[in-house]
């Protein structure tokens, strides 16, 4: 610059003349490494702590509860932004964000005590259903006199029972409500001997009647001379069948007056079906080719419990409130035997795989009898569960078998030694009411009562496989019975809500409910 000034000014003296130019335009740039914040207005500052719809880049640090929170939408009529509600049918459904843990915990919550958590944006735990009570501090009964031992006024000590606690006392109607219930279903029935039942009407069985039994079609025998017991052609093909998850009901049957307590299909060909309600009745249905019930069988006072056929399925025992376990025969629907150990209540009974002269029958008594049906006596005992039998399941070729009980253990004995030969228990255990066994005789699935069905071993180390368990139902408090398929691919469950519950084997996947 200095040479073109030098230059511009030697022209000039030789002209005589004297020029100017501007001075040259520097252009000078700012770089500002401080990052852009947030302006000082209230409404700026409010729509910039949540991410917009489509939004992939975040300029700013956010908190995990206002990443958790729902998108919002455009300006309504009163300039706020809007909730988002979905019109139904019963009103407006606002959109959450909620994870499936926290859904299904106040789900469960609210239908057992009628109250949940408000998941509503900014409810701050307020709760929403019933109004929500305060819970009482639960207060232990007195302590008793140390000097007294036994009666009124016991020494307790720290082992006092809460007030209010009815843990080990026998609940049920009284000896007098129970003669007034006889008495009244003696009136009702008109005489002690068996009646003839009307069609679509089934009259109560009364403690000291004959049993009898119902038939609901109109001939028992074809022109052939068989009856339903007979098993179809289509049914006695030997080729694997591939099974497939339901996905439409096909017949439904309202028979029973209460709940169902079992169902169990006949070994071989599970054409027929057989059920066992809380009305002390116990029917058998056609599922393959009539889809109608075939017979009822009359013959408990109280709520049948549990069912369970023989090995060739011409015979079943039936378990009561009663106290007596009962077999009879499928197809005439007579009462071969009574089996009744004292004034124990049956819970479970099984008939021996390779021996249908031997039942066994898990009682309230914490006892499992073997009983020998040609001698109509008790010759084996197994006694070392701490509470009522709930299950037997044999394996292993039926040498040996395993029992549940109330007491959260699974024991395995050999069958007719009565030793444990193993004990499974542990303080994280749930109780295991129903089990089901694998086609294969490898595995045992048990419904645990912590929402899960989980799976035993049964080679030499019986033991629980921790990386099988199947989760997604709720049976916590109720006895669903597990189910596995033929080809043992698919595993079933019910559910406390009514549903039904499928698995894949291999994956632990759930494939349908």
């Amino acid at each position: 610059m200095d040479a073109l000034t030098q230059y511009a000014s030697s022209d000039s003296d030789s002209d005589g003349e004297q020029r100017t130019y501007a001075a040259p335009v520097v252009r000078q740039y700012t770089i500002n490494t401080a990052p852009d914040i947030i302006g000082s207005v209230p409404a700026q500052h409010e729509l910039a702590r949540y991410v917009g719809h489509g939004q992939r880049e975040i300029k700013h640090n956010m908190t995990y509860a206002e990443l958790g929170q729902p998108l919002l939408g455009p300006l309504d009529s009163e300039g706020e932004f809007s909730s988002k509600q979905t019109t139904t049918a019963s009103g407006t459904a606002e959109h959450q964000a909620i994870d499936e843990t926290t859904f299904r915990k106040q789900e469960r919550m609210f239908r057992q005590q009628g109250v949940a958590s408000d998941p509503s944006i900014g409810a701050d735990g307020q709760m929403v259903g019933a109004e929500a009570t305060k819970r009482q501090r639960r207060k232990r009964a007195a302590k008793g006199d140390a000097a007294v031992l036994d009666g009124e006024n016991a020494y307790q000590g720290p082992w006092a029972k809460f007030e209010g606690d009815t843990t080990g006392q026998t609940s049920g109607p009284t000896a007098e409500q129970l003669a007034e219930y006889e008495e009244r279903m003696a009136q009702t029935s008109g005489s002690s001997g068996p009646q003839r039942v009307k069609r679509g009407s089934v009259t109560a069985y009364v403690a000291g009647q004959d049993e009898r039994t119902l038939f609901h079609g109109q001939h028992e025998r074809d022109y052939q001379g068989r009856t339903y017991m007979h098993v179809p052609a289509e049914l006695r093909a030997t080729n694997d069948v591939q099974c497939r998850v339901p996905t439409r009901l096909v017949r439904e049957w309202k028979a029973h007056q209460g709940g169902v307590s079992a169902i169990r299909f006949i070994p071989g060909s599970g054409h027929l079906l057989l059920s066992c309600g809380m009305d002390g009745l116990v029917k058998l249905f056609d599922v393959h080719s009539a889809l109608r019930q075939q017979r009822t069988y009359i013959g408990h006072a109280k709520a049948v419990r549990d069912i369970s056929f023989a090995p060739d399925g011409q015979t079943f025992v039936s378990s009561s409130y009663d106290t007596f376990s009962k077999i009879w025969d499928t197809e005439t629907g007579a009462c071969k035997q009574r089996l009744a150990a004292g004034s124990a209540v049956p819970y479970v009974a099984r008939f021996y795989p390779d021996d249908p002269n031997s039942v066994l029958v898990g009682q309230g008594d914490r006892r499992i009898v073997q009983w020998d049906v040609r001698a109509n006596q008790v010759v084996q005992e197994y006694n070392q569960h701490q509470g009522a039998i709930n299950s037997l399941t044999f394996f292993d070729d039926n040498r040996r078998f395993v029992s549940t009980s109330d007491d959260k253990s699974m024991r395995v004995w050999e069958y007719g030694i009565p030793v444990v030969i193993k004990l499974v228990a542990d303080p994280a255990m749930h109780s295991v009411p129903a089990v089901a066994l694998h086609p294969n005789g490898k595995w045992l699935a048990g419904q645990s009562m912590d929402n899960r069905v989980v799976v035993y071993s049964t080679g030499d180390r019986f033991k629980v496989h921790r990386r099988k368990e199947f989760r997604g139902h709720v049976t916590a408090g109720f006895a669903c019975q597990p189910a596995i398929s033929p080809d043992g691919r698919v595993v079933v469950s019910g559910d406390a809500e009514g549903g039904v519950w499928c698995w894949d084997w291999q994956t632990s996947r759930v494939l349908g409910r």
